[in-house]
């Protein structure tokens, strides 16, 4: 289902039981007539050990895995024909997931509204968004700090209209059928935030571009 495997964590504690079992209630709400309780679970779950395996605070896990795992059910949806709106999804992947395709996600939707749609991952995930990512966004008015690295799942890559990578290389998926573009924008890992400005300025030049290829109109 997805290029990360989970390791073994430590067993939930009754708080997090019972916001996995609030999370996947408010999602089998949500979900209801396209996904049963089983794929449902399956999903929430399967995202928490991702998450888990890595993460520094434990009590935003079963916020973090619901937030995930209705990325992936409403990729999971498009993908067997259960939702088709027109909006075009674009798919930003970098190594991390903290910084270039945090900061392409949160441009497109800054700029396209709910025109399109926009998803993000790593092949490696790290632990936080690049605090100088978020600044540099910050400065142009656009707020990422809520946004998470998460992983790429198949459902997700095979959901999207267009996948952009930026510096994942051969770890990036490749399906048949879905188009593709490399973007070569430097890493902003480690960089001061005065160096973080131009790659942000850049990922802005090419978002807008794209949009204006998928004759996305942008409001700014």
């Amino acid at each position: 289902m997805t290029r990360a495997s989970a390791d073994v964590h430590p067993p939930l504690t009754i708080d997090q039981q019972v916001a996995l079992h609030t999370a996947a209630t408010r999602l089998a709400v949500e979900f209801d007539g396209s996904y049963g309780t089983e794929t449902i679970e399956k999903f929430l779950h399967h995202s928490y050990d991702q998450f888990a395996t890595v993460a520094t605070i434990s009590h935003h896990l079963p916020l973090l895995a619901e937030r995930f795992a209705r990325q992936r059910l409403h990729a999971l949806a498009r993908v067997e024909g259960h939702h088709r709106d027109g909006r075009p999804v674009v798919l930003f992947l970098c190594t991390h997931n903290a910084g270039r395709s945090q900061m392409a996600l949160g441009f497109l939707t800054h700029l396209a509204g709910d025109r399109a749609i926009a998803w993000s991952g790593g092949s490696e995930p790290g632990t936080e968004i690049n605090p100088r990512a978020i600044a540099a966004m910050s400065e142009r008015g656009i707020d990422i700090s809520q946004e998470f690295p998460k992983p790429w799942t198949d459902e997700v890559v095979r959901a999207a209209d267009v996948v952009v990578t930026m510096g994942c290389g051969d770890a990036c998926p490749v399906f048949p059928g879905t188009r593709y573009e490399n973007w070569t924008v430097d890493d902003p890992a480690g960089l001061d935030l005065v160096d973080v400005r131009p790659i942000r300025d850049e990922i802005e030049r090419r978002v807008r571009r794209l949009l204006d290829d998928l004759t996305v109109t942008t409001t700014r």
